[in-house]
């Protein structure tokens, strides 16, 4: 891995920490989620990176996939369970992180503490050689030794230059691969646990979308977005609300492009049972039997 990788890389993670700091902090009963995920993005531009996806914010028994639309009406409510996944990019090189946080209770604690071991566990053992099936079993062996189930069909990811997912899959469970981390992989590693049935199913089309194909389009407005989504995000998945900020007639473009096959919108994800769900995330650089954890 060369210097600038090297540097680029540290510095999206400590953003993205940063940014996931302000993100939990500002959960809050009555604030709505729109302002939380708009100020998050807006912190990481001004320091100097760019949004690597759009803030996720899950509530409760949504586990990833949801990020605010402009017109978002929702509001923490006490009692909540939120996910706050933050990333972001310096130069298409990311960070990606995650906490879960309660609105004004303490009601689920264990839970949020079995996804926060579960990945202090895997961190303690990632390394080079290491199989994924290793840390997938570490994972699921801490979360069910907590009471819970880890979330099977969830996984963390390698990472590349403007690839959020790339190559590796990281389990949270021992699924009996043989893949192994590398020296010098950017891994993404994050267990969820859950109260549930142990997995997540797609719900309804969500705001957050990823360019499929460049092909012609009749539509000169919807060819003029589909050019500054381009422009503007590379090949990184983007959101409504940053659309919109490009054009206002956005949401319907969208809608167009998506009919037409150009992009595809990410599926939110719910636990199968509607049980509630942590997250605790960490991106990882693997050097020699260790790994320097970036975010």
């Amino acid at each position: 891995m060369d210097d600038h990788a090297l540097e680029c890389l540290r510095k999206a993670g400590a953003i993205s920490r940063e940014a996931r700091e302000l993100g939990a902090s500002m959960v809050k009963e009555g604030l709505r989620y729109v302002e939380v995920a708009n100020e998050v993005e807006a912190f990481i531009v001004r320091n100097g990176a760019k949004p690597a996806f759009p803030v996720n914010i899950g509530i409760n028994d949504v586990a990833a996939h949801y990020t605010p639309s402009t017109e978002d009406r929702g509001v923490f409510q006490r009692g909540d369970l939120v996910k706050v996944d933050v990333g972001a990019h310096v130069d298409g090189y990311v960070g990606d992180t995650a906490v879960t946080v309660e609105v004004a209770t303490k009601n689920w604690q264990p839970l949020i503490e079995s996804s926060a071991k579960a990945l202090e566990m895997a961190l303690e053992m990632v390394g080079d050689n290491v199989s994924v099936s290793a840390i997938g079993g570490a994972v699921e062996r801490t979360i069910k030794s907590n009471g819970f189930k880890p979330v099977s069909n969830l996984t963390g990811h390698g990472m590349r230059r403007f690839n959020l997912h790339a190559g590796l899959t990281v389990p949270n469970v021992d699924d009996h691969s043989m893949a192994r981390v590398k020296n010098e992989m950017v891994i993404a590693i994050e267990p969820f646990a859950t109260n549930g049935g142990g997995q997540v199913f797609n719900d309804r089309p969500g705001n957050i979308y990823r360019v499929l194909r460049d092909r012609p389009v009749r539509d000169p407005k919807a060819a003029e977005l589909f050019k500054a989504i381009n422009d503007n995000f590379e090949t990184l998945p983007f959101c409504e609300r940053w659309c919109t900020a490009l054009n206002p007639e956005a949401p319907a473009l969208l809608h167009t492009l998506v009919r037409h096959g150009l992009i595809s919108s990410y599926a939110i994800l719910k636990e199968v049972k509607g049980g509630m769900v942590s997250q605790k995330e960490h991106t990882v650089i693997i050097v020699g039997s260790k790994c320097e954890v970036t975010t």
